[in-house]
């Protein structure tokens, strides 16, 4: 089985994204004013001494001299359409000549920043053209020459990247696999390098899903998805999109899982459905609990209309008293339709199955006769009705990680449903120190 899945995710492997994001000019600016504290940490470690021999270029005079402050003024990232970033980076550096006055110096440093796919499938940020420059504030021009040739300013090219908050281990980390059940995972991978335009950063993603440590093949996507007009429009950090496409694959791998292969208590007795239909006094003698067991009959799937998010269940119910072991008395096929309620807290996706909307029972295979569906339904649809609901609740409880990158999370978040896709405009929150 493993062997055949893994052929069959193979073979599914070219197909589209079914979701994605868009970082916005707005999330840029928040994620480098986060960078400043980061990068003067970073510049205070090359500037004051840990790698002070480098970037000094020593002889016996000017060897006395010191860079004793680093105090980064601005840090601000621009978009560049079609090819990337632009990092611009001012830094008031102090300097103690051989005088004993202190001298205040301006380091500002300009680089192309593009993010491109690696062999391995992740995303890097790399730096393409880079231009430091020094010059003082005040000071003689004399002072100015001598200090302009004793630092050695293109050493902090060589990894400019490091004066923004980690963004090569944070993207790496955009591909993580999250739980959403014991036995299912979820993983978010990029098909290729964002694109970057005036509206923000757009990156699209194919969601995977692996069961038991094995990935699953998903139902071919009906249409290319690709990140919808309003998500440019948004004024948050941040737009996700998730298709319709993405909440089928979502509960195609939990049925992969055997997670709608429930078992599910109902009030009713085998001496109690006794008095309904009479010759089931004769499979028992004694009286025993009913119970209903649950098996997919057919893939669900999930229809995003305006404003609402319907879950389409198709189960074969097997009625039967579970002493001492199952014993099925009656199969009936059940259609069922439930809204979805969705939401997004911190960096999960909050699903739950509200009340279901329609339900069809008819008799698939009975040990005591013909039954009317009148009669199915008057005996089992109370269960079906609270049962079903709370049992995909239970199963989704704990919600589905959506992409994201480690020590953010979301807020001032809100969940739009339209047809064929759900919006999901947010800010990003730092949660943790980072790098």
């Amino acid at each position: 089985l493993s062997i055949l899945l893994s052929l069959l995710v193979h073979a599914h492997s070219t197909r589209s994204p079914n979701c994605g994001g868009i970082l916005t000019p707005a999330g840029l600016r928040y994620f480098a004013e986060i960078s400043k504290p980061h990068a003067e940490i970073i510049l205070r470690q090359e500037l004051m001494g840990l790698t002070g021999p480098d970037l000094i270029l020593s002889s016996s005079k000017s060897s006395r001299n010191e860079i004793n402050s680093v105090k980064v003024t601005d840090l601000s990232l621009l978009l560049i359409p079609d090819a990337g970033l632009r990092l611009s980076i001012d830094v008031d550096l102090g300097v103690t000549p051989t005088s004993s006055t202190t001298k205040a110096m301006r380091l500002s440093v300009v680089a192309d920043l593009h993010v491109e796919m690696n062999p391995e499938g992740n995303l890097e940020l790399v730096t393409s053209a880079c231009k430091p420059t020094i010059e003082e504030t005040w000071s003689s021009e004399e002072t100015r020459s001598k200090m302009v040739k004793k630092i050695n300013v293109d050493k902090i090219c060589l990894e400019v990247s490091k004066l923004l908050l980690s963004p090569n281990e944070l993207l790496i980390s955009l591909t993580t696999q999250f739980p959403i059940t014991p036995s299912c995972q979820v993983q978010y991978l990029p098909l290729a390098a964002p694109v970057v335009s005036e509206q923000g950063i757009t990156i699209s993603l194919q969601t995977t899903f692996q069961v038991a440590g094995v990935g699953v093949p998903l139902p071919a996507s009906p249409m290319p998805f690709s990140m919808p007009e309003s998500a440019s429009s948004s004024s948050s950090h941040l737009a996700l999109a998730f298709s319709e496409h993405f909440y089928t694959s979502l509960f195609c791998a939990l049925e992969i899982a055997g997670a709608f292969n429930m078992s599910i208590p109902s009030q009713l007795t085998t001496v109690t459905m006794a008095q309904k239909i009479t010759q089931m006094g004769s499979l028992f003698q004694e009286d025993f609990p009913v119970i209903l067991q649950t098996v997919v009959r057919s893939s669900p799937w999930v229809v995003l209309e305006e404003g609402k998010a319907v879950l389409k269940l198709f189960l074969t119910i097997h009625v039967g008293a579970g002493s001492p072991v199952f014993q099925s008395i009656l199969s009936m096929n059940a259609d069922i339709s439930a809204g979805l309620l969705l939401g997004v807290a911190d960096t999960r996706m909050k699903i739950s199955a509200a009340a279901i909307q329609d339900i069809e029972l008819s008799l698939a295979a009975s040990d005591v006769g013909p039954i009317p569906a009148a009669l199915l339904e008057e005996l089992l649809l109370p269960t079906i009705r609270e049962e079903v609901p709370a049992q995909v609740n239970a199963i989704l409880s704990e919600g589905v990680a959506v992409p994201h990158i480690s020590g953010f999370t979301y807020s001032n978040v809100s969940v739009v449903i339209h047809k064929d896709y759900v919006l999901v405009p947010c800010n990003l929150e730092i949660q943790a120190a980072i790098g």
